[in-house]
């Protein structure tokens, strides 16, 4: 290479119009860069309870037309009896026969039976809607239900409501080993705070 008293040579001027073209073709997205060319395809929606887990993976699941599941419904599957727990092994069975099939998104809280998707996931969005609004929703989610205007797979109760307060303290009390754990993942974690925002997806 050559430098003439300020004067870049032609070669390094067009490597840098190369590289400068390439930059461009990549765009931020939450803690990560995602490349244009690329397309998630086995997506991982995580969260604590009230965050908005399922109507993002709904919103998400209709615009990239890839199926989502629950994974409440997995642990917890509806029979004619009434619902059961499944044990560690038999989630995940039922989770790989479902990536057998290809592109997925997963949506639910973290549990110790199923980190096998952090890894399998090309994509995990950590879902970290504010805590008053996940405490509002709670509130205003068990109102619904006892008034019959929202469903739910769970024996809507006063012991429930008791319940997700808990886990949502837990969450918080926690949520250093939590992050902790994403570091290990931050090359693919996008970071949301509001369930309507989709503005990651081409």
């Amino acid at each position: 290479m050559q430098q003439v008293r300020g004067f870049v040579s032609v070669p390094v001027v067009n490597n840098i119009h190369a590289i400068k073209k390439d930059l461009q073709a990549i765009r931020p997205v939450g803690l990560f860069y995602l490349h244009e060319g690329d397309r998630m395809k086995k997506v991982l929606i995580i969260g604590i309870v009230a965050s908005g887990k399922t109507t993002l993976a709904k919103r998400l699941s209709q615009k990239m037309n890839i199926p989502s599941y629950e994974l409440d419904g997995i642990v917890h599957p509806q029979t004619p009896d009434g619902r059961y727990k499944r044990t560690a092994d038999e989630q995940v069975e039922v989770i790989m026969d479902i990536d057998k099939n290809g592109a997925w998104i997963f949506e639910g809280t973290d549990r110790e039976s199923y980190q096998c998707l952090f890894d399998m996931a090309d994509t995990i969005i950590f879902l970290d809607t504010p805590l008053w609004k996940r405490r509002i929703r709670i509130f205003t989610r068990f109102l619904k239900q006892q008034l019959g205007i929202e469903k739910c797979h769970y024996q809507s109760d006063l012991t429930m409501l008791k319940m997700m307060y808990k886990w949502t303290r837990d969450f918080e009390s926690n949520r250093a080993n939590f992050e902790s754990k994403l570091q290990s993942y931050q090359h693919k974690v996008i970071r949301l705070h509001d369930n309507k925002d989709l503005s990651f997806v081409k």
